[in-house]
């Protein structure tokens, strides 16, 4: 389980500790629109919005845990569970799409063993779906820990991900 520092290095989060989700979650109580720093700050802390702070944020905000569970889920960028030690996301938009992001997506989940939004069993990679890298001219584009890589082919990727093996 890791998160990322300034840096895009890997760090390690905290496991789940309901007195430091509440200390995060009653920084945010009082402020209007709260719920949404909260829940970055709970991602911050431990690398996703664990289940078990739902019912700490429907208290704290004055809702039910499905309206945190509503809020939570509309965005993508919160995530359900822990994400893997490298991140891979792969641009779906327009521009990627007519240059081959659709089949370089299918050769990802096949090379790794998982679809977009899943982890490999082992914790080493999440692969994501992203909707633009503003980097259009050199399309198809992937993201991986935060740096952008254009013109990614099947063969490339392939390397990459082999690359990403040998650093852990």
């Amino acid at each position: 389980m890791s998160q990322k520092s300034s840096d895009n290095i890997p760090i390690e989060h905290a496991q789940w500790d309901g007195i430091e989700a509440q200390e995060v979650i009653s920084q945010y109580a009082d402020m209007a629109g709260g719920l949404m720093e909260a829940l970055h700050g709970l991602q911050a802390a431990f690398g996703y919005i664990p289940p078990e702070s739902y019912p700490l944020l429907a208290e704290a905000f004055n809702l039910s845990k499905a309206e945190v569970y509503g809020v939570k889920s509309f965005y993508h960028d919160f995530r359900s569970q822990p994400a893997g030690r490298h991140v891979i996301k792969i641009c779906q938009a327009e521009s990627c799409q007519a240059m081959g992001s659709r089949s370089l997506t299918k050769h990802a989940e096949e090379m790794l063993g998982i679809r977009l939004g899943q982890t490999t069993m082992d914790g080493h990679i999440s692969l994501e779906a992203i909707y633009c890298l503003g980097n259009c001219a050199v399309s198809p584009n992937i993201s991986l820990d935060g740096r952008t890589q254009g013109r990614m082919t099947e063969a490339k990727f392939s390397d990459l991900v082999k690359r990403t093996e040998v650093q852990s």
